[in-house]
């Protein structure tokens, strides 16, 4: 049943908003992007570990993926070769989210095949533009017919306002 609900959003999320795959074993950070992502109107998923990740990835192919490097086990950048190495996961944008801050750490990250670097802590206007800048366009712009509904208001409203309707 529960999968069942979670195909239905995600199915739902490929035409409305973006899906994002979370990678982060604390949970005290992932409570906190999850209800960033819940405010900022994001569909997600959740992993806690770069194997889960690796088959959600797979499985639901996300249109971003916020990597926590610092996991049990197998670390983000193992993960990350995986990804590139994947054939439905490779093209898959990535940013690092992580406690490594030096300039090092962050071209060592972007070497690896990370596309973007988030330090922690961060804002939650940092966190939407680093997510708004490694999404589609398609997500924020309003559709054709969107538009045109909204400018047939609008011109409609000016008639009426202009006492011409």
């Amino acid at each position: 049943m529960q999968s069942n609900l979670k195909q239905n959003l995600i199915k739902k999320s490929i035409h409305n908003t973006p899906l994002i795959l979370v990678v982060e074993d604390d949970e005290d950070n992932l409570l906190f992007i999850s209800h960033a992502l819940i405010f900022f109107k994001y569909t997600f998923l959740t992993a806690k570990d770069a194997q889960t990740a690796l088959s959600l990835a797979k499985q639901y192919q996300p249109n971003l993926i916020l990597l926590d490097i610092m996991l049990p086990q197998v670390n983000g950048l193992e993960l990350v070769h995986d990804l590139r190495h994947g054939k439905l996961t490779q093209t898959i944008p990535i940013v690092a989210v992580t406690a490594l801050a030096s300039e090092e750490d962050r071209d060592r990250l972007l070497a690896s095949g990370c596309n973007g670097y988030l330090s922690k802590p961060y804002l939650l206007d940092d966190l939407d533009s680093i997510i708004r800048s490694h999404l589609p366009q398609r997500f924020f712009c309003p559709s054709a017919r969107e538009t045109r509904q909204y400018l047939s208001l609008f011109s409609n409203n000016c008639l009426l306002q202009f006492g011409f309707g």
